[in-house]
Order: structure tokens, then sequence, then C-alpha cells
């Protein structure tokens, strides 16, 4: 007795609408984030002016956020396409998108493990190149005042770093207000403030270094970082954990949709 695979092979319907119902969040989601990098170039003027972008020594996050959305929204419509269509090229490329981020995210946290002393000086050459630049865009110093803030912390590795800054140079012959001191987000908090106060860093390093810390974080944030990390382990491999299993999981609905349509197919031939 012979068994024939394909004499009535159909697409699943399952899979079709369940893969279709996944990158539907993807493209909703690269809409959301689209649409959030535009509002805020928009707001900062750069959409009339692109060469605000380059003039910026730092990094812009609106340019991180927009990449991200590119990246949802193209899977995701190659996704959510691909399966109502049941287009095999469309599947295809998503498919082999998230199996290339997969390996990506898998290469990146295993050199980040293995060369640690390496990612320590490139995270420090990154974040001495946003405080050169931190007056430059307020999207970046909005990311560098939560870093320190949530982190409490101050500078890559102490508030010295702010001589790196224009502003906040002491040596300089900058006329600043801020001479010589740090941003707001390095000041020690007060309890009994309940409104922020932004000048709070001024003038903190012209004081002896002995009495900095009772008035500001003198932990670099580098350091901070480094024991974030193993107090929280467990909540970022969690996190890298769950990821990686949404992505499997959408590797295999496109995958086990691709064998169905290629069944069809092959079975048209019979």
């Amino acid at each position: 007795m012979h068994y024939y695979r394909y004499s009535n092979a159909e697409v699943s319907c399952w899979y079709k609408y369940l893969l279709f119902s996944y990158n539907i969040v993807f493209w909703l989601a690269g809409v959301v984030f689209l649409g959030v990098g535009l509002w805020a170039w928009s707001e900062k003027g750069v959409l009339s002016d692109l060469t605000k972008v380059t003039r910026l020594h730092g990094i812009d996050p609106v340019v991180l956020v927009l990449m991200v959305g590119v990246v949802m929204f193209t899977l995701g419509f190659a996704g959510c396409v691909g399966a109502l269509r049941e287009n095999i090229c469309l599947l295809k490329f998503f498919c082999g998108a998230i199996v290339l981020i997969f390996f990506l995210e898998l290469a990146v946290a295993v050199l980040a493990f293995l060369f640690q002393d390496w990612v320590r000086d490139r995270f420090r050459e990154f974040f001495e190149s946003n405080i050169r630049s931190y007056r430059d865009d307020i999207d970046l110093q909005n990311l560098i005042d939560s870093l320190q803030k949530a982190n409490q912390c101050c500078g890559a590795y102490g508030p010295e770093d702010w001589d790196l800054n224009v502003y906040f140079n002491c040596s300089g012959a900058s006329y600043s207000r801020e001479k010589c001191g740090v941003p707001f987000s390095c000041c020690v908090p007060d309890p009994a403030q309940k409104v922020v106060n932004t000048q709070c860093g001024y003038d903190v390093r012209i004081q002896l270094k002995s009495k900095w810390d009772e008035f500001i974080f003198t932990k670099g944030c580098i350091q901070a970082l480094e024991g974030w990390l193993p107090r929280n382990i467990y909540i970022v491999a969690g996190v890298f954990i769950a990821i990686s299993l949404l992505q499997i999981f959408g590797i295999f609905l496109a995958r086990t949709l691709i064998s169905d349509i290629e069944a069809v197919k092959a079975g048209h031939h019979f």
C-alpha cells in the first residue's frame, strides 16, 4: 500500500491566521514607532532640515526608534501579506529575516560575554561622545538624565567626565552658569523636595572632592551598570529567553505555512 503525502494536501487556516495575528502586532508596533519617531523629528525641526541629524556628534535616540520602527513595519507587512496571500517569497523573506535577527542577537550576547573589556571601552566611548553633545539634542539629554537617575550615577566613570562638555567644563573659558557643575540628574535627591531642582548641580565640582558625595552621585554609570547586571541577571535572561521564544514561534509558523503551500503546489502536479 502506497501513501502519497500531497494527495490531499491543504493550507492550514489555523497556521495561516495565527501567523497573520502574530505579524499584525509587529506591523502595528512598527507604525507606532515610526509615528513617534517622525513626530519627535517634526518637533525638533529635523523634517524641515535633515542636515540637523549629521550635526549631532552623539547619537539621536529618535534614529534608533525609527530604525526599530522600519524593521518591525517591514517584517510585519511581509508576514501579514505573505500569510494572507500565501506568498512564499514574502514568507521566506520574513522567516529569513527573523532567523538572521535571532542569530545576530545570540552572537552579540556571546561576544559581549567573551569580550567584556572591549564592550566596556565601546560603552565608555559611546557615553563620553554623548556627554559632549548633551545640550545639542533634547532627546539625548533626556536619555542621559534618565540613565543617571535610574542608576544613581554620574558620567561614564565619575562626575569629572562632565569636563568633556563645553558647558560644564571647569578649565575652559566658558561663561556658562553650569561651569564646573553637573546635570541635575547627578544630584542626590532630597525627599523633602517635591519639585525637581534643576540647578542643584551648579558649582558642585568647585568644592572639595571629599564633599561631593553629599550632593551628587560619585559612581560612574559604567560601574553602576556592571553592578546592576549581576543583581538582575535572571530578569535579563528571562527577557532574552522570552524574545527568543517569540522569534522561534514566528519561524515555526512561517516554515509550517511555507511547507503547506509547497505541498499544495506539489499536489497539483499529480
